[in-house]
C-alpha cells in the first residue's frame, strides 16, 4: 500500500472529518472556511481602504548609481520594480503569482540580478537570474531543494549560495561560476550555515554557523585549500552576527556579544588577530552592517528598545555618528550607492508605510524616492503606540521584573476591549512600525492593542533571551498573565473583553493563555501556531528540527518529552471554553498544518466554538492579497461577535 504524505492526509481529513451538522464548511478559491459566517458587505467596505495600503522596500542600487531596485506590491504579490529618480515611476520587472523573497544586484556591466521565490509558501526558495539586457529569466537551482544567502563576488563573475540539496537537512555552501555555467560545492556542512562575504580578491570567504540565537560563529574559509577556521576563537559560547571584509582585505568588521549582553561591532586584523571593539558605548544590539564600495564608510543599524537607529562610521578612524536630517521612523534595509555618494534605506513609521529614501552624504540631506499609497486614508489621524513597562510575577535584584510592551490606545474614554498581540519566534520582538490593520481596529472598531515583548524576546540582552528556554517555557505565559493584571488596573480598558492574538510561537502563546487564563479571556486567535511541542518537533521540516530543539527542548529525551506533552495546549484543550479562531497555511514548512487540525478537532470534541480558515496556497502566514483580505475581514467579524461590537 502506498504511504500517504502529511499534506494528502490533511486534505482527506478536510473532506471527511467534520461532517456533523454543526460544522458549516465551504471553499472560496484556495480558502477552506469552517464555521465562519458570511462577512457583511458593510464590514468589507469599512476595511477596503486599510486593505489597499502599499509599502516599498529598498532592495539594491543600479550599478551606475542612477536608480534603485525595490520590492513592492501592485497586484496580488510583492514583486521587483525599478525606480530611476525621486518620485519616479515604478517600473515592474518581475510578474509572478508568488511573492519575491529577495534580490542581489549583479556588480557588472551587464545589468541583471538574482532573485528567489517559492511556491505556495513552502519556503523551498529557488534562485533565478534576471538579465535586464534581454529580459530573460532562468532558474539556476534544482527546483526542489531550499536555497538562500546568495552573494556576488566583487567582479560579478561568481556568486555563492547555500542549499540543502545534498541531504535535505544540512546547508552546504556552493559557488556558481557564470563563465562555466555551473556550481561547485566548496563547503560540506553539518547544520545551519550561510554565506556572508567574499574577500576583495575572492580567494577567501566569511561563512556563518548558526546553532541557536545564543550560539553562533563566523569562520574564515580559504576557497583554494578549503580549509577553514574561526574568525575569532572565543573560549565561551557567544552569538555572532553579520561580518564583512574591509575593502583592503586586511581585516573584517563583525558583530559579537562577547563580554556583553548585546551584539557590538568589532574589527579584527587578519594578520595580527587583534580585535578592536568599536561600539562599546551603545548598550543595544547592533543588527546589520554594510560597507561602501570604496571602503571609506560603514553603516550599521541599532535596535534601541525596539526602535531603530542608523549610524555611519569612518572605517579608518572608527568614529561614527547618526546622519543629520534623517526623517523620523523605523529604518529597514539599507545600502551605499556604487559611486559612494549616497545611502539608500527603507523607512516607515506609525503614520506612513515603508518607503525608500536616499541620503546624500555630502549634502547631509534625505530625499524620499517612493510614495506608497495609503488607500486614501488620512494617516495624520493614526494612533502612535506608547512604550510601557508592566511588572510581572518575579523579581530582579529585589525589584519586580518589568516587561516592555507597546500600547495602542483608541481615541475616547473607553472602556475599550483589548487585543493582546504576541509576536512569533519566540526569539522575535514586536517593533512599532506601520500597521494599517491595527489602525483599523483602533479607529473603526474602537479596540485597544497591546503588544508585549515577554521574556525570551530578542533585543533586550542575552540574559532576558534565555529566560524561557527548555523547562522555563511557561514563564513567558506567566508574563502574559501579568499583563492581564495590568489591564485590569487601567480604567480605560475593559478586562472582561480581552482577546489574545498571535502567529507561529505567538500562536502557541494564544493557546497557552487560553488554557491557563480561560476565565479571564473573551477569545483567542491562533495563526499558524504550535499546539503540541512533540508533534511539532517531529513534523517540522527536517532542516529546522535541531534548531528548534535547542530552544524548546529535545523531544527524544524521555523526561523532556514528558514535560513538553504536559505543557502542550493540545493536552490541556479541555480547559478552553471561549471562542477560538484558528488560521493556517496548508504548505507551512515550519509549523505543519497538522498542528492546527488537531487543536481544532480537540476543542470541538470538548464542545468548544471554533472558526477555522485554511489556505491551500499559503505557508507560514498569508502573503497573497486576496487571501489576506479575507483573513483580515474574518478576524474583524470574529472580534465584533466576541466583543459585542456594532
Amino acid at each position: 500500500m502506498k504511504k500517504l504524505n502529511l499534506l494528502t492526509i490533511i486534505v482527506l481529513l478536510l473532506a471527511t472529518a467534520f461532517t456533523s451538522a454543526e460544522i458549516q464548511r465551504k471553499e472560496i478559491g484556495n480558502l477552506v472556511i469552517e464555521n465562519i459566517p458570511e462577512i457583511p458587505a458593510s464590514l468589507q467596505e469599512r476595511l477596503e481602504q486599510y486593505q489597499n495600503v502599499r509599502s516599498a522596500g529598498f532592495a539594491g542600487w543600479a550599478n551606475d548609481s542612477k536608480g534603485v531596485y525595490i520590492i513592492t506590491r501592485f497586484a496580488e504579490t510583492a514583486q521587483v520594480h525599478f525606480v530611476g529618480q525621486a518620485g519616479g515611476a515604478r517600473r515592474q520587472l518581475t510578474f509572478y503569482k508568488e511573492p519575491i523573497a529577495g534580490i542581489a544586484v549583479r556588480p557588472s556591466k551587464e545589468r541583471g540580478f538574482l532573485f528567489s521565490k517559492d511556491i505556495g509558501g513552502n519556503e523551498q526558495y529557488q534562485i533565478y537570474y534576471f538579465n535586464e539586457e534581454n529580459g530573460s529569466i532562468r532558474m539556476l537551482s534544482d527546483g526542489k531543494s531550499r536555497y538562500g544567502s546568495f552573494r556576488w563576488s566583487s567582479d560579478g563573475e561568481k556568486f555563492a549560495y547555500t542549499s540543502n540539496e545534498r541531504n535535505n537537512r544540512d546547508f552546504d555552501i556552493y559557488i556558481y561560476d557564470f563563465k562555466k555555467g555551473k556550481s561547485e560545492l566548496v563547503f560540506e556542512a553539518k547544520g545551519q550555515w550561510s554565506f556572508l562575504d567574499f574577500s576583495p580578491d575572492a580567494k577567501q570567504a566569511l561563512i556563518y554557523n548558526y546553532i541557536s540565537i545564543n550560539e553562533s560563529s563566523v569562520y574564515l574559509l580559504d576557497l583554494g585549500t578549503r580549509k577553514y577556521e574561526k574568525l575569532v576563537d572565543y573560549k565561551e559560547k557567544v552569538a555572532m552576527g553579520d561580518a564583512e571584509f574591509s575593502k583592503d582585505g586586511k581585516g573584517v568588521f563583525f558583530l559579537s556579544n562577547y563580554g556583553s549582553e548585546f551584539k557590538k561591532l568589532f574589527y579584527i586584523d587578519l594578520k595580527t588577530k587583534k580585535t578592536t571593539p568599536i561600539t562599546d558605548a551603545i548598550d543595544w544590539d547592533v543588527e546589520g552592517i554594510t560597507i561602501s564600495k570604496d571602503g571609506a564608510n560603514l553603516a550599521f543599524s541599532v535596535n534601541a528598545n525596539g526602535s531603530s537607529k542608523v549610524y555611519i562610521m569612518n572605517t579608518k578612524t572608527f568614529k561614527y555618528s547618526e546622519p543629520k536630517n534623517l526623517p523620523k521612523g523605523e529604518i529597514g534595509s539599507f545600502g551605499f550607492s556604487p559611486d559612494n555618494k549616497k545611502f539608500a534605506f527603507t523607512m516607515n513609521s506609525s503614520f506612513s508605510p515603508g518607503d525608500v529614501f536616499v541620503y546624500s552624504l555630502k549634502e547631509q540631506k534625505a530625499e524620499q524616492w517612493t510614495f506608497s499609497e495609503v488607500g486614501g486614508l488620512n494617516t495624520s489621524k493614526f494612533i502612535e503606540p506608547v512604550l510601557i513597562q508592566y511588572p510581572t510575577y518575579d523579581s530582579v535584584d529585589g525589584k519586580p521584573r518589568m516587561i516592555p510592551a507597546y500600547y495602542y490606545k483608541p481615541k475616547g474614554n473607553g472602556p475599550f476591549p483589548v487585543i493582546i498581540n504576541f509576536h512569533g519566534g519566540p526569539e522575535g520582538q514586536f517593533r512599532p512600525g506601520f500597521a494599517s490593520y491595527f489602525q483599523f481596529l483602533l479607529n473603526e472598531l474602537g479596540v485597544a492593542v497591546i503588544a508585549p515583548n515577554v521574556r525570551g524576546s530578542d533585543g533586550y540582552g542575552k540574559t532576558f533571551l534565555d529566560l524561557d528556554n527548555g523547562y522555563l517555557r511557561e514563564n513567558s505565559v506567566k508574563d502574559g498573565g501579568a499583563l492581564l493584571d495590568w489591564i485590569a488596573k487601567q480604567p480605560e480598558l475593559d478586562a472582561k473583553r480581552i482577546c489574545v492574538y498571535g502567529g507561529s510561537y505567538g500562536g502557541y502563546m494564544v493557546l497557552a493563555m487560553m488554557t491557563h487564563y480561560n476565565d479571564r479571556l473573551a477569545a483567542g486567535i491562533d495563526v499558524v501556531g504550535i499546539s503540541n511541542f512533540v508533534t511539532f518537533l517531529e513534523n517540522t521540516s527536517e532542516y529546522r528540527r535541531d534548531l528548534r530543539r535547542v530552544e524548546y527542548g529535545d523531544e527524544r529525551d524521555p523526561e523532556m518529552r514528558h514535560f513538553l506533552q504536559m505543557i502542550s495546549p493540545l493536552n490541556n484543550a479541555h480547559k478552553i471554553s471561549k471562542p477560538l479562531f484558528v488560521i493556517q497555511g496548508l504548505n507551512d514548512p515550519r509549523v505543519p498544518a497538522s498542528e492546527a487540525e488537531q487543536i481544532v478537532e480537540k476543542v470541538r470534541q470538548n464542545g468548544g466554538d471554533v472558526w477555522y480558515l485554511l489556505a491551500k496556497d499559503e505557508g507560514h502566514g498569508f502573503r497573497k492579497k486576496s487571501n489576506r483580505d479575507y483573513y483580515n475581514a474574518a478576524i474583524a467579524l470574529f472580534l465584533k461577535e466576541v466583543f459585542r461590537l456594532k
